[in-house]
């Protein structure tokens, strides 16, 4: 999945959830521009990361695997 592609899915997984990449920024305190550019893999924050895959249901490893190698290698052995 591309970049693009992956944010567009993360924006859609937050709606069906009734949240948003802005209603996660105003609850970190932090721009909306940093959580779009962590949704979108050009940034890295664990606790932005974390607040997204929350309010989505999922683990951040689940919504970008190549930042968690570790976890994705533990999951395939499970």
């Amino acid at each position: 999945m591309s970049a693009d592609e992956q944010h567009g899915h993360i924006k859609w997984l937050l709606r069906m959830q009734g949240s948003s990449l802005a209603d996660i920024a105003r609850s970190l305190d932090v721009r909306p521009s940093a959580v779009t550019l962590v949704s979108k893999g050009r940034g890295r924050s664990r606790r932005i990361e974390s607040a997204i895959a929350k309010a989505t249901g999922l683990r951040p490893a689940q919504l970008w695997p190549e930042n968690y190698p570790d976890q994705k290698e533990a999951e395939m052995t499970a």
